[in-house]
């Protein structure tokens, strides 16, 4: 690999292409989301600030959370909870002797038939009763999960690897789930970068996704960079005559300057 004023030329099987017309275009993050709260709260905790750099699940911000944290506490011990099992347990135990040693007596005609059948009907009570001891504590873990899962809503992660461009809000402010309220910060990807350009239409025919394409960032920065087409639009604007050409730029390194305007030329085109 070769260094060029902060930028690397990254190899591919096509290599640079050949020089050719040069296509204004805009490299940019693959992906910029606004962050909002998905439930009502005060902001307990910002984790970052404007330009931190996060991995994908990295905590961002935490909402208050001591109601849900006492309710996972709450659901938690029920779901560990075993006494009702085991009385019922013992129980059905018990019921369960009785009722043998009655059909043992009844055979051997010491009890009547209704005191074996009602021993009969004891046992079968106490199984029922296991049976909802153990689909209470089923529902208690179930209730723990959904729980955990209600906590896990309060604390909002980066769904991928980037750099926070703005932090709106600070800490004790109130964010709720409306479209209208202000969002909490400004989170871009940044180790995969979109290249864009918008081609005249008399090229359309003549760049195909794959084609080798290089891009330049403008000056003062030097040097460029190799890859491919990864979309041709198929859909034309018709105000400007032009079509989409989107380059895909794996960005891992931190070497691609983001947001700066370049210059793509395209292999074959002249």
């Amino acid at each position: 690999m070769k260094k060029t004023l902060g930028w690397i030329f990254l190899g591919c099987s096509a290599g640079l292409a050949h020089a050719g017309t040069d296509f204004d275009c805009m490299i940019e993050p693959a992906q910029t989301v606004e962050l909002r709260s998905p439930v009502v709260g005060l902001i307990q905790k910002l984790h970052v600030r404007r330009g931190s750099r996060v991995a994908r699940n990295s905590p961002l911000v935490t909402i208050d959370s001591g109601v849900e944290r006492s309710a996972v506490n709450v659901a938690k011990f029920k779901s560990e909870a075993l006494g009702a099992l085991q009385v019922a347990q013992s129980k059905l135990q018990a019921a369960q002797g009785k009722a043998q040693r009655n059909r043992q007596l009844y055979e051997e005609e010491f009890v009547s038939a209704q005191a074996r059948d009602d021993a009969v009907a004891e046992a079968r009570l106490a199984e029922a009763e296991v049976k909802s001891a153990r689909e209470n504590l089923q529902l208690a873990r179930l209730e723990q999960i959904q729980s955990q899962e209600q906590l896990n809503r309060r604390i909002l992660r980066s769904p991928f690897p980037g750099v926070v461009m703005n932090v709106y809000l600070s800490t004790g402010a109130l964010v709720d789930t409306s479209e209208s309220k202000k969002a909490i910060l400004k989170l871009v990807q940044t180790d995969k970068l979109r290249v864009e350009a918008f081609v005249p239409l008399r090229y359309f025919n003549r760049i195909k996704a794959g084609n080798g394409v290089t891009i330049r960032p403008e000056a003062p920065l030097t040097g460029g960079v190799s890859a491919r087409v990864s979309t041709v639009d198929r859909v034309i604007d018709s105000a400007s005559g032009t079509f989409g050409v989107v380059v895909e730029l794996d960005n891992r390194n931190g070497t691609v300057p983001v947001g700066s305007r370049c210059k793509m030329a395209i292999a074959g085109v002249n």
